[in-house]
């Protein structure tokens, strides 16, 4: 299934094609579906250290399967920022540990296991429709406290983090925008950069209406 115009375009992307064959996410995510969900083939395509098979694993693992051992051996392998969003996204952030090992992974200074914890964040913001308010205001402060960092895989993901849970509501809106003005103070380029990007998002007008909506 794999493409070399496809693996030149992961490469120019910024994604690590070291072991990567060119295979779509489209395709991936097609091939998921007629497969299924099984524990055993995610863990087996995860050990064959094929990029794309890593990512598929993501798609068929069985959440409720997943456990804290898993986690930590899957996001110490990350090595690249897709894989690193798409276990996070599709996988990791329907587990009961997520809120947590967002917490824990953002104070971490690997570059991808940080990434993976503020891409925790963004994910839950999306896609937990029931976690109250009071789980995602204690985030806004580690998102403050982490804007400094000049990584660019990093910083990216602190301003998605941030974004995502400005735009859950009209009370996590106006606590972001506020995070957002702190971050601005702060003596650094990434923090500056973090905090312009969210700001022109979550007050433009875009977000006003549908949050007001």
């Amino acid at each position: 299934m794999g493409r070399e115009r496809n693996r030149a375009g992961m490469a120019r992307f910024g994604i690590n094609t070291d072991n990567a064959v060119g295979v779509s996410v489209t395709d991936l995510r097609k091939l998921a579906r007629s497969v299924g969900r099984d524990h055993k083939l995610a863990a087996d395509l995860w050990r064959s250290g094929v990029h794309e098979a890593r990512v598929l694993a993501c798609f068929v693992e069985v959440p409720e399967k997943v456990t804290l051992a898993q986690m930590e051996r899957w996001v110490r392998a990350f090595d690249s920022w897709d894989l690193c969003d798409q276990v996070c996204a599709n996988l990791f952030d329907r587990t009961p540990f997520a809120f947590d090992k967002a917490v824990e992974w953002a104070a971490r200074d690997e570059e991808f296991v940080k990434r993976a914890g503020f891409a925790l964040m963004a994910a839950l913001a999306v896609h937990d429709k029931a976690s109250p308010d009071r789980r995602f205001l204690p985030l806004l402060p580690i998102i403050e406290r982490e804007a400094r960092d000049e990584r660019n895989f990093v910083k990216k993901a602190v301003n998605w983090a941030l974004r995502q849970i400005g735009k859950r509501n009209r009370t996590l809106n106006t606590a972001a925008v506020r995070c957002a003005r702190r971050i601005e103070k702060q003596d650094s380029g990434a923090a500056r950069w973090i905090a312009r990007d969210a700001l022109r998002e979550l007050e433009g007008d875009a977000v006003r209406s549908r949050l007001s909506g």
